[in-house]
């Protein structure tokens, strides 16, 4: 096995407790590398790297226009990597290795788009309404951020936080989940080899209560961006607000999938099929509440349960896989303990309902695709986040009902609707409580396309111009030429 270190000003070095763990790939069920067990210790060492590297050295110096020309370097080198990184996911993560490398090769369109957008960064010139005054305003890095990320998608997560971070002139401390750490710990080198001076990118790998909360209460991190559930996300935003960082949380979700009697039924039966069994659902925009017009629900039924009997349960490597394992133990049992909920309230299953019997699978943690009809949306199943391979089928009358049905939860992350008539299109769209929207497809991702959530979804815009307003702070100067005797010093100019 490999073992691994943290990565902190620009070295690879050993945790300060010199403790590790093992990584485990969730398809084989075996320990694969040594990841180091970071602490307080450690997070202290990186943020203060990643404090230093802001306030002396090249990046303090560094113009925009150069930090952007490092980050189109560190876009190549992802690209020429991009295999390797991916299956370094896989065997920690076990999604298909198609979707990871889809992924990886995705992902320097993240650093090529902020890399251009780096020396975009404009202040405004007030006109302002005193006299013999020149006032105007300026974009300044907002300093050092922790960014926590996922297990289901670790270097997507990485483009999406780090490099609008960077083309704002921040440094960053990454803490990937615990059980996704090596392609991030590996990705460091990238970083290195494209020439960023030490200090600008960090990487301390552990456990959240150890790493994750040191990164959130050290008193030198100005921000911290998240990605997770939405009960971590209310307790890093509850512990952030003591030292009153800035935060970003894209948290969970329950979205709805809603499929109108207009609809292309065959694009709309690929979509349902797409947003919840993709990635084992192990993703906070599932589609994971199937909205159907009663009219044409039990033939819509029958195609999805018929579509879904055909996925290939297998080693996430192959490429006529369609369904990988359960990447956490945990995660594992959370889903089966909800699909057993699901059966207790009343739901009945029509497509899978367990655990995977195929003897031939090793592991231990693949979970039949499943399908529930007969759900009540106040069902615990059609309301809490499952994040596997689990649907709820919900009928609706007319748009109103749907509209209604959807916006029936405390999530706001994403939402689907297929329909072939554009008018509603644009109604279903304007009238959905989500932060993203798709018509007529689902699973869509773009640097160029904000994405966040609202309600208990999170705070704040990750990809597209918005979020690199995030990792910046307004400074406004006034400069006074007046001449002549001083204004009366008692009251405000």
């Amino acid at each position: 096995m490999k073992t691994y270190q943290h990565f902190i000003d620009g070295q690879y070095v050993d945790p300060v407790s010199g403790r590790w763990f093992d990584s485990i790939d969730p398809y084989r069920g075996e320990a694969w590398a040594r990841i180091p067990q970071g602490d307080a210790a450690d997070v202290d060492r990186a943020v203060k790297a990643a404090s230093r590297a802001m306030r002396e050295g090249p990046w303090a110096e560094m113009k925009a226009t150069q930090r952007g020309r490092l980050m189109l370097k560190l876009a190549d080198l992802v690209e020429q990597n991009a295999q390797r990184l991916a299956e370094l996911e896989v065997r920690d993560n076990g999604k298909l290795l198609a979707e990871m490398l889809g992924q990886v090769n995705y992902h320097p369109q993240w650093w090529r788009y902020y890399g251009g957008l780096a020396d975009k960064v404009e202040g405004r010139v007030m006109p302002i309404d005193k006299p013999d005054v020149f006032a105007f305003s300026t974009k300044e890095p907002i300093g050092v951020v922790g960014a926590i990320t996922a297990w289901n998608s670790p270097l997507l997560f990485i483009a999406w936080k780090c490099a609008p971070a960077l083309a704002a002139g921040c440094a960053v401390v990454v803490k990937p989940s615990e059980f996704t750490s090596a392609s991030t710990l590996e990705y460091a080198a990238l970083v290195r080899e494209a020439g960023f001076p030490d200090g600008v990118f960090n990487v301390v790998a552990g456990y959240g209560h150890e790493v994750g909360s040191a990164l959130v209460d050290h008193p030198d991190v100005a921000k911290i961006t998240f990605t997770g559930s939405d009960a971590t996300g209310a307790r890093i935003y509850a512990q952030a607000a003591k030292t009153m960082k800035r935060v970003t949380l894209e948290l969970g979700g329950k979205s709805p999938n809603i499929v109108f009697d207009d609809a292309d039924l065959d694009q709309a039966v690929a979509g349902a099929v797409s947003g919840i069994f993709a990635a084992t659902g192990q993703t906070c925009i599932a589609g994971s509440r199937l909205l159907v017009q009663n009219s044409i629900k039990d033939e819509f039924v029958e195609r999805l349960v018929a579509l879904g009997r055909t996925a290939r349960k297998g080693n996430p490597m192959e490429s006529d896989t369609n369904i990988g394992p359960v990447t956490t133990p945990a995660q594992y049992k959370k889903i089966l303990e909800y699909i057993d909920i699901a059966k207790s309230e009343g739901a009945r299953c029509v497509l899978g309902g367990g655990p995977a019997e195929d003897k031939s699978l090793p592991g231990g943690q693949f979970v039949e695709p499943t399908v529930f009809v007969d759900v009540d949306p106040q069902m615990r199943i059609a309301r809490e986040e499952v994040f596997g391979p689990v649907l709820s089928v919900i009928g609706f009358d007319d748009e109103a009902d749907a509209i209604a049905k959807a916006n029936d939860t405390i999530y706001g992350l994403a939402a689907g609707v297929w329909t072939g008539n554009i008018g509603r299109a644009m109604r279903m769209s304007k009238a959905l409580k989500a932060g993203t929207v798709w018509v007529n497809t689902y699973r869509a991702v773009s640097y160029m396309m904000p994405f966040g959530g609202i309600k208990h979804s999170g705070i704040g815009r990750e990809s597209g111009i918005e979020s690199i307003e995030q990792y910046l702070e307004t400074k406004s100067t006034w400069i006074s030429y007046a001449q002549g005797a001083p204004a009366n010093p008692f009251i405000m100019r």
